[in-house]
C-alpha cells in the first residue's frame, strides 16, 4: 500500500450553515481549510495505535458493508472490543471538518452515552471511511480527521484511528499500515476452515446485548 498526497475532488459549492451564512466566501474558505488536519499533524497528535487493525476493519466491513461516501464510526473499549457502531452516508456537498464533526457527533450521541464525567477517556472512537479514488491522503480525509478529533473531545472519547477503504484496500492513515482486503465492493471475508463470513468484532458488556437484539430483528 502507498501513502502520499492527492488533491481533493469534493464539490466546492457549500451548504448554508450557521457558521458561514453571513461570512464572505474568502473568509469561509479560510475557516474551512483551517478545519483540516494534514497527515503530519495527525501523526504528531499521538493517536493510539490499533493492536489488530485488520480485525477492526474486517469486522466493521462485515457488519456495515459500506459503499463509497459511507462513514462508519465505532467505539472500542480498552481491549478493542466493539461497544457501539453506526454507519451513515455523507450528504454534505463540501469538505468541511465542522460539518463532518457534527455528523459524527450526532451518530455517537445516538448509539452510546458520553464519557464527559471521566477525568481521562477510556473508550476510543475510530472512523472507517469508504470512498472512491486511491489510498493517498486528500483534503476530504483531512476534514474527517479534524471532525473525528473534535467529536471525540465533545463526547468524552479518545480519538482513535482514521481508516480509508478504497478499491486499493484499506489504509490506516498516518501509520502506513494497510491491506488489500477488504476493499470497496468486496464481500466479507471467509473465516479460515469454516466457509462462513468473518465473525463481527469482539463485543462485550451491555452494548453486546443491544447489538445482539438489533441483529435479531
Amino acid at each position: 500500500m502507498t501513502f502520499g498526497f492527492a488533491s481533493s475532488g469534493a464539490v466546492s459549492t457549500p451548504e448554508q450553515s450557521a457558521s458561514a451564512e453571513f461570512a464572505p466566501d474568502s473568509a469561509y474558505s479560510a475557516h474551512r481549510l483551517a478545519r483540516i488536519l494534514e497527515p503530519a499533524e495527525w501523526s504528531a497528535a499521538g493517536i493510539p495505535l490499533l493492536r489488530n487493525p485488520r480485525e477492526v476493519v474486517s469486522g466493521l466491513h462485515a457488519r456495515h458493508l459500506p459503499t463509497p461516501a459511507t462513514a462508519v464510526v465505532a467505539v472500542l473499549d480498552p481491549d478493542e472490543r466493539l461497544r457501539a457502531s453506526a454507519s451513515f452516508s455523507r450528504r454534505a456537498t463540501m469538505t468541511d471538518g465542522w460539518v463532518f464533526r457534527n455528523a459524527l457527533l450526532a451518530q455517537l450521541r445516538r448509539v452510546i452515552p458520553h464519557d464527559l464525567r471521566r477525568r481521562t477517556p477510556v473508550r476510543t472512537a475510530v472512523l472507517l471511511y469508504c470512498r472512491d479514488g486511491d489510498a493517498r491522503w486528500t483534503q476530504e480525509d483531512g476534514a474527517w480527521m479534524w471532525g473525528l478529533r473534535d467529536a471525540c473531545t465533545l463526547h468524552g472519547l479518545r480519538c482513535g484511528a482514521y481508516i480509508t477503504l478504497t478499491s486499493d484496500g484499506w489504509q490506516v492513515l498516518g501509520e502506513g499500515r494497510g491491506g488489500r482486503r477488504p476493499s470497496v465492493g468486496s464481500r466479507p471475508e471467509l473465516f479460515p476452515g469454516t466457509g462462513t463470513e468473518v465473525p463481527p468484532m469482539r463485543t462485550g458488556g451491555a452494548a453486546s446485548d443491544v447489538l445482539r437484539r438489533a441483529a435479531a430483528r
